[in-house]
């Protein structure tokens, strides 16, 4: 890291609505703010199972506030989020493992996709409403990103190699390792430890702890 940067680590999984807004805000900030952002995508099915967390929509009442929530939030935070009805029982009947898989591929061969292949699985699933599971439907992901043909299909022989899912674990106990529960898991290095922070809704707390100014959800 370059002198004085902050890295900041964001731990996500494209499932996770809340990790796109903290995604999109955190891109707008890099060249703000004086931080190196490191992406790291993880698997939530994981970090659920690991740290005994229910999924908040299996409170009735919570789950009718958050789909007024992301509505809301999706509009400060001027990303394409479309909401259904049917939110939860969408993610409910997803497993994103495949498509984090292979989010990992890219990220060990040709890391220069990670950010736009991440984007446009968040854009199919939550903007699109449609499958991200299906290798079909992850190859049409990796088009839309810029990817290759043979660069994808490479990708996608590799999702079912140890390297590949052995990485994805070790990314998601380093998240559990430094306190997560959930998606999205911010975590930066500052003054030799690390600071962990939850939600897309702390990003101006972490400002203030690294000693950042924060400019709204979309700085000019």
């Amino acid at each position: 890291a370059s002198m004085g940067r902050t890295t900041v680590e964001l731990f996500y999984d494209v499932i996770s609505p809340y990790s796109w807004l903290a995604f999109e805000v955190l891109c707008r900030y890099r060249n703000i703010w004086n931080m190196d952002l490191r992406f790291r995508p993880a698997f939530l099915g994981g970090i659920m199972q690991q740290t005994g967390n229910k999924p908040p929509a299996m409170l009735p009442k919570r789950g009718e506030y958050l789909l007024k929530d992301m509505k809301r939030m999706a509009k400060y935070y001027q990303v394409p989020l479309r909401i259904s009805a049917d939110a939860f029982q969408h993610i409910m009947g997803t497993s994103s493992l495949t498509a984090m898989r292979f989010i990992t591929a890219i990220d060990m061969t040709h890391p220069q996709y990670l950010e736009p292949l991440t984007r446009e699985f968040w854009m199919r699933f939550w903007s699109q409403h449609e499958d991200i599971s299906q290798p079909e439907n992850i190859l049409a992901v990796a088009q839309q990103a810029g990817l290759s043909a043979e660069l994808s299909q490479k990708a996608l022989e590799m999702i079912s190699t140890p390297t590949v899912k052995d990485r994805l674990k070790e990314t998601t106990a380093e998240a559990l390792k430094y306190g997560a529960f959930g998606m999205p898991a911010v975590v930066a290095h500052y003054d030799g430890k690390p600071h962990l922070f939850f939600g897309s809704d702390r990003l101006e707390l972490l400002g203030s702890v690294i000693g950042e100014k924060w400019l709204g959800p979309v700085p000019s």
